[in-house]
């Protein structure tokens, strides 16, 4: 075989390479050979050459002995280093992919596995660039990583948002850090021809979600002249958009009172501060007492963080979401309209609409799904790696 390659090898046993050839980027502990290949005699992050039971190179991968996934495969071509050539042709694509899909530059740049560079995540904000890393691999081409964002894009920022839990899994420090230029305080982004300020250092994840873009467009088709109800905020995405596209009236809701400032200033910057409010408190708390005072909304919509982060919650998260659904459904207008989302790729497609059902029927209305929405471009779907197919969301009318 291919004996003069720079690069260790990492053998599978037999058999387990039918999920890596139909292309799923990901391997697990389990299925390498360690008699052949003990998993202790690499280091986090270094780069390997996959091969299958017979020793046929079959991919290039970084490894971590220490995680469940113990290898993620960054190319198909053997041997490929993972060096900055490789990163600034990788980052080329990705940008192709998104003057392609978007006409100002707001949006995610990488996506992970989906780009073919997995443990990366890059939001961009016209000039500003804020990378999230989330495995050793790439941890350990970090600065590589920076010099290929400058060569492609030349940015005035770069802040590194390294402060994820999924790092410890990986053994690695969190920290936050700008590595390029001066950090402001805030960001300017704009969507779907709305003006929007997000907190970058201390936001949520990196500042903003991109990946709801065009479910938001897809709601400005209802909106005009009605009361709407944004649950689960943050920096009011939805309900600001709501605003530009008319709304007599928008509610945020969020838990975090710093969150909701925010929201009230970008409804003032896009002059909608006379039709805006907010309630700050837990979401499901506040949809009580708003049932309880009467309150009722023409469209109300539910973006909640996952409820299900491991498989495990599977039960619990599902019960979480068809609650909040119920609560939601009581407080709307007969004939209104809910738009329920959830970004827990651990919850089917089938499993939300099941819970919106059963919800409508706990509560003895009907239900009527009108559009059913997903991820955008700049968050692309791997064909074999149903993790990548994490976001829905369903526009329904309540009777």
């Amino acid at each position: 075989m291919n004996h003069s390659s720079p690069f260790s090898p990492l053998r599978l046993k037999k058999q387990e390479d039918r999920r890596l050839r139909a292309g799923h980027r990901w391997i697990y502990s389990n299925e390498v050979d360690v008699k052949a290949t003990p998993l202790t005699g690499f280091e986090p992050g270094q780069v390997v050459q996959i091969e299958d039971a017979r020793g046929k190179p079959l991919a290039m991968a970084s490894v971590n002995p220490a995680t469940l996934i113990c290898a993620r495969i960054y190319s198909r071509r053997v041997p490929q280093p993972l060096d900055q050539p490789f990163l600034e042709k990788r980052l080329r694509h990705a940008l192709a992919l998104r003057e392609m899909a978007f006409d100002t530059p707001y949006y995610r740049l990488v996506f992970g596995e989906s780009d073919g560079l997995p443990g990366l995540v890059v939001d961009r904000f016209d000039h500003v660039l804020v990378i999230q890393i989330t495995t050793a691999g790439m941890e350990r081409v970090r600065e590589m990583i920076v010099d290929a964002l400058e060569r492609v894009l030349q940015p005035a920022v770069i802040l590194l948002r390294n402060d994820s839990p999924a790092r410890e899994q990986e053994g690695l420090q969190r920290y936050v850090e700008t590595v390029l230029g001066h950090l402001p305080e805030r960001v300017q982004v704009v969507e779907n021809g709305t003006r929007f300020e997000a907190p970058l250092a201390g936001g949520q994840k990196t500042g903003w979600y991109y990946d709801h873009r065009l479910n938001r467009l897809r709601l400005q088709n209802y909106v005009a002249g009605r009361n709407v109800l944004d649950v689960f905020s943050y920096i009011g995405a939805w309900g600001v958009q709501a605003l530009t596209a008319g709304a007599r009236m928008v509610t945020c809701v969020d838990g975090s009172a710093t969150s909701l400032e925010f929201a009230q200033e970008n409804a003032r910057l896009n002059g909608h501060a006379q039709n805006f409010a907010v309630r700050h408190g837990d979401a499901f708390e506040v949809l009580k007492a708003l049932r309880s005072q009467n309150e009722r909304f023409e469209v109300v919509v539910l973006d909640p963080p996952a409820f299900i982060k491991r498989r495990k919650d599977i039960k619990e998260g599902t019960l979480a979401y068809q609650r909040l659904n119920r609560l939601a459904m009581q407080v709307l207008e007969p004939g209104g309209l809910l738009v329920s989302a959830s970004c827990s790729w651990h919850l089917r497609r089938s499993q939300l609409l099941e819970a919106m059902r059963k919800a409508a029927a706990t509560n003895g209305q009907s239900m009527q799904i009108l559009e059913q929405g997903h991820q955008g471009p700049d968050h692309p779907v791997h064909p074999a790696m149903v993790e990548t197919d994490y976001l829905k969301a369903f526009f329904a009318r309540i009777g």
